[in-house]
């Protein structure tokens, strides 16, 4: 191989099972891993800072190239637990939701649950820093996701997990993100990350032990919210949403970073 291929994790806890997958097989040693969260890697994939990482699949139709590595991610099949909205009220009565500046894809589908299946026209607003969970009281929601919303969960009222609500609404399950390379990768190599995925997530039950976590049940996370295999039922889900998203009254969905 020429050079060690760049590859981008994000640092939330339902990837720890690829992580430590990928540290603990020989392929670590043919890369450079750079942690960050899903819309700043989604930014570092588009501008190629990266060739390979774990991105919201909502970045897809900006990338002129694109090639879906593994037959791993991170998607859902009912309620994901980490990707939710939250709020003080029912959602009929939310006029202004906050959309967390770490995501791509889950603004996007807040956006389109709630034209297409809440029937609700709320005001969006993009947060800018960390403190926007502070403004998630009255009226005002907030969709939060990763590790942050199971703290959100002990805060809020009402939870409207993403997750089950695209289930409801299409019938199909739903893939947050993918493992995508901007350009053709070796398939010797691409072949080899495969295996240290499935590594990784074979030792679900040790990352548990090793991992204190008051907050909610990683066992039943990782185990019954989190489906890591991209299944049919998730691949049909992701090319719904896609679809969806490029309808020109839902252009504004996929705009942000």
């Amino acid at each position: 191989m020429s050079r060690r291929i760049r590859t981008g994790i994000i640092n939330y806890l339902n990837v720890l099972p690829f992580l430590y997958g990928l540290k603990n097989s020989p392929i670590i040693h043919s890369m450079d891993l750079v942690e960050t969260y899903p819309s700043a890697l989604a930014r570092m994939l588009l501008s190629k800072e990266v060739d390979l990482g774990i991105v919201p699949v909502a970045v897809l139709p900006e990338m002129e190239e694109y090639h879906i590595v593994s037959d791993f991610g991170i998607s859902c099949n009912g309620p994901v637990a980490s990707v939710c909205l939250f709020s003080d009220v029912p959602v009929e009565e939310i006029e202004t939701i906050y959309l967390d500046y770490q995501s791509r894809t889950s603004v996007a589908l807040v956006q389109l649950l709630m034209k297409d299946y809440w029937k609700l026209t709320p005001i969006f607003k993009d947060a800018k820093e960390e403190d926007f969970h502070h403004h998630i009281k009255g009226n005002t929601a907030g969709v939060v996701i990763g590790d942050r919303a199971f703290e959100q969960r002990k805060q809020s009222a009402f939870i409207y997990d993403l997750g089950e609500a695209w289930k409801n609404h299409t019938g199909e399950g739903f893939i947050f993100a993918a493992w995508v390379a901007n350009r053709e990768l070796p398939a010797s190599f691409q072949q080899e990350f495969n295996d240290a995925l499935k590594y990784g997530l074979e030792q679900v039950d040790k990352i548990v032990a090793e991992t204190p976590f008051p907050l909610f049940d990683l066992h039943h996370y990782y185990r019954e919210n989190i489906k890591y295999s991209l299944d049919a039922s998730a691949k049909r889900g992701m090319a719904l949403f896609l679809s969806s998203l490029a309808q020109p009254d839902h252009a504004a969905a996929v705009s942000r970073c």
